[in-house]
Formats: C-alpha cells, sequence, structure tokens
C-alpha cells in the first residue's frame, strides 16, 4: 500500500493481504522477503520471532518492498545506538515513522528537524517537563489518580485502557496544553488518528485524517490567538507562541509539533500504564516482590518501559553513502531504527523475554532514544507510573487481566486499545 490514495477495495485488500503474512513462520521465509514493518505483527504480539531472526541473522535488513516503501531494519541494540547518536550521517528529516506523508500532507514537528532548527525549537517547550514542572505536577498527578482510581467498580469487569489509561494520561495533556478540561478527549481522538491506519475502524482514508488534523489546528489556533495576547505562560501554547523560535511558524509547522507533543504526552505512558497491569498479571513472582517492597516501583517502571517499548520503531534518513553492521547504507535510503526489537537484544541483556523488575541496568532501555532526540517528557512519564502504582498498592491486592487484550493495528505505536481487567481490593 504505497499508492497516495489507495481505493477503499484496494485498502481492504491490501489489509486483508498483510494480516495473512503474520501466520507464516519467518524462518521458513527468504531472508529477502522479511518485512517487519506488517502493522498485523504488532496487532497479533507475533513480531518477537520474526526481529529475533532478522537479529541472529540480518541484524541490517534491507526489505525492497513493503506496506511502506523500501527500507532498512536495524535491530540490534548496539547499532540502533550508533545510528541514534550519528546526527550527521542519519537525518531525522523529512519524518520520523515509516510512514511517508511529506508529499501529500506535510507536518514538519522539531522532532523530524535537525541542527540548529531542532535545538532551537525543543528548548522552547523543554522547560514544560523540567524539575520545577515536576514538583509542581506532582500533587496535581496524585490528586488525579487518586480520583481515577476511587471511581472504578471493585465488582465487575470494566476496560483499564478506557478507565485508567486514556484518562490519566488525557488529563495530564489537558494541564500541559492548559487545554479546556471538559474538552480534553478531543486530544485522544487527535492523538488516535494522526498514527490510524486507514481502514481499520478509525478512518477510512488519509482525507478523513487530514480533515481531523485541521480540525485540531483550527482549535489551538484558537488559543494561540488567546495566549499571545497574555503575558507568557507556563504551557505549551503560550511556550509556542511566546517563544523566539517558534512565535513565527508557519500554520502547518505549528500543527505538527502539536501533533508531535499530543502522540508523545499521550501513546507512550498510555501504553505503559496499560502494560505495566499486564505484566504484573502474568509474572505474579515479580507482582509479590513489589508488593514486599515497593520501593521497586522506579525500577519496574523501567522494566515495563523496556519490556513494552511504546513507540516500536523511529526513522532516519541516510544523508550520505555508510557502513552500517557490514552492510551499504546508501544516501537516501530509509532507515528504521526497531527499539522494540533493540530492547529485547540478547546480546544487550540476558533473557530479555523474560520480565524482571531486579534487572540490573533497568535504565539501560532504548525507550526514550538517545542523542538530541532523547524524550523530553521521560521524567514526567515515570512520575505519572510511579504515582499509579503507589496507589494501587495501597489499594489493590492485585488487578486480574481476565481476557486477552486488544493490541494497537500499528508498526509505530505499540500499546492497547482494551483491557479487560477486574480489580480485587486488599
Amino acid at each position: 500500500m504505497t499508492g497516495e490514495n489507495p481505493t477503499a477495495s484496494e485498502l481492504r485488500s491490501t489489509l486483508a493481504y498483510a494480516e495473512e503474512q503474520v501466520f507464516q513462520d519467518p524462518y521458513a521465509l527468504p531472508l529477502e522477503s522479511i518485512d517487519v514493518a506488517n502493522p498485523f505483527l504488532f496487532a497479533h504480539d507475533a513480531h518477537h520471532r520474526w526481529f529475533r531472526r532478522l537479529r541472529d541473522e540480518a541484524p541490517v535488513h534491507y526489505c525492497a518492498d513493503s506496506f511502506f516503501g523500501p527500507y532498512w531494519s536495524v535491530t540490534r541494540y548496539a547499532d540502533i545506538m550508533t545510528v541514534d547518536t550519528s546526527h550527521e550521517i542519519y537525518s531525522s528529516e523529512p519524518a520520523i515513522t515509516i510512514r511517508d506523508t511529506q508529499d501529500t500532507f506535510p507536518l514538519p514537528m522539531f522532532i523530524a528537524m535537525d541542527r540548529p532548527k531542532h535545538d532551537e525549537q525543543r528548548a522552547v517547550v523543554s522547560p514544560v517537563t523540567g524539575a520545577e514542572n515536576l514538583r509542581r505536577f506532582a500533587p496535581i498527578i496524585r490528586e488525579r489518580t487518586i480520583d481515577v482510581l476511587d471511581g472504578l467498580p471493585l465488582d465487575e469487569t470494566f476496560d483499564w485502557v478506557e478507565r485508567v489509561s486514556i484518562e490519566l494520561t488525557t488529563r495530564m495533556l489537558a494541564t500541559l496544553f492548559d487545554f479546556p478540561f471538559e474538552e480534553r478527549r478531543r486530544l485522544t481522538r487527535w492523538s488516535d488518528i494522526a498514527t490510524a491506519i486507514p481502514g481499520m475502524g478509525l478512518i477510512d482514508s488519509e482525507e478523513e485524517r487530514q480533515a481531523a488534523m485541521l480540525e485540531c489546528l483550527e482549535f489551538f489556533t484558537g488559543l494561540w490567538n488567546e495566549r499571545v495576547q497574555q503575558p507568557p505562560a507556563n504551557d505549551l501554547v503560550s511556550m509556542l507562541a511566546h517563544g523566539a523560535a517558534t512565535r513565527d511558524m508557519p500554520p502547518m509547522e505549528y500543527l505538527g509539533n502539536l501533533i508531535l507533543l499530543i502522540v508523545g504526552g499521550n501513546d507512550t505512558t498510555r501504553s505503559t500504564m496499560s502494560a505495566s497491569v499486564l505484566c504484573l498479571h502474568d509474572n505474579p513472582r515479580e507482582m509479590a516482590q513489589l508488593r514486599a517492597d515497593p520501593t521497586l516501583i522506579d525500577a519496574m517502571v523501567s522494566e515495563t518501559i523496556r519490556w513494552q517499548t511504546p513507540l516500536a520503531h523511529m526513522r532516519r534518513m541516510a544523508t550520505r553513502d555508510a557502513e552500517l553492521g557490514g552492510q551499504r547504507i546508501r544516501a537516501g535510503d530509509k532507515v528504521i531504527m526497531w527499539y522494540v526489537s533493540g530492547n529485547r537484544d540478547e546480546r544487550f541483556t540476558a533473557e530479555p523475554d523474560a520480565f524482571r523488575i531486579r534487572r540490573p541496568d533497568v535504565r539501560k532501555h532504548l525507550s526514550f532514544g538517545f542523542g538530541i532526540h532523547r524524550c523530553m517528557g521521560n521524567r514526567l512519564a515515570e512520575l505519572q507510573l510511579r504515582t499509579l502504582w503507589e496507589e494501587i498498592l495501597r489499594r489493590y491486592e492485585r488487578i486480574e487481566v481476565v481476557d486477552e487484550p486488544q493490541r494497537t493495528v500499528s508498526s509505530f505505536v505499540h500499546g492497547y486499545t482494551s483491557l479487560p481487567v477486574r480489580l480485587h481490593p486488599r
């Protein structure tokens, strides 16, 4: 599905074919036919064996024909680190995901920019997750966590994703943007649409995505026009409106940065909140250790972020010919850093498929990236997750997962759309 505007029937046919491929044995296929960007691999939680084969046999692997066009896969921890920190060779422009949209609906954003513009724009908004703001946010996060948990049913099955993960992250997003609180679920919708695959239920076409993104721009333009007339404040819209490097942004660049901040603040934390419940349900000995020693919460959070890897990949573009892992990368080639694979690299960590909250060097995962593009909200995400589990341990003996989770159909957002649970209070 590399055409710009496939018809509905072409889209359905392509998606059906892509889902069928998931059930093949990756070890029975020729290496050159392996396409780990198939989003259904992640929806069926079937991707791990495919990446293991690439790590072992072709750690820098070229896929000539895929759902998203040709690309290189970088699957080992050390090689990913090389790409992620070699900014002069591997550019973040023009996009950070494997999907190409810049020709039809370009959305410039600072994470998809190189120096110096990246550094200038990032510096405008990075104080929102700085130490001073984290201290200010801490009591707000705890108050809202208590409010959400105290509103959960104790005698029935409910969806943890909807009632907890989405609600808590959306409340935090509304605070970061100083967004009208009663309309905060618009942020969730825009985030989901920004990364959705047409034909999977949320949107049916790229045109629908573009219409939703322009709706987002229109709403946030109203907020910009309000904030620019007011003294600078400690929210993202005000920061962008008053920042020397951002106040003259064209509208689509403003929208691109908004989508970056919305998705970055929503999908990653939301996915990890859900994954932590699933991991501790599936690993009762780890849950027993956590309950016996709550000081392990920070380590559990880091291990969950490694184990889940809420954003499966980041993309770079080679600026010149280079050698990586014995392969010749050509200028202009699309290079995909598969964080979801590097975090399971047996060469870096022992028993990588296991969930171990006492894992040595538990913070040395790839999920936040490295170099100039390292996630600026990582401490805020960890604070939200730590607070959530402090309050969970005070209330519940365990959280039982009562049915299989439903996973996101995406090779970028590695998350959940549903997680049915039942609470067992202390």
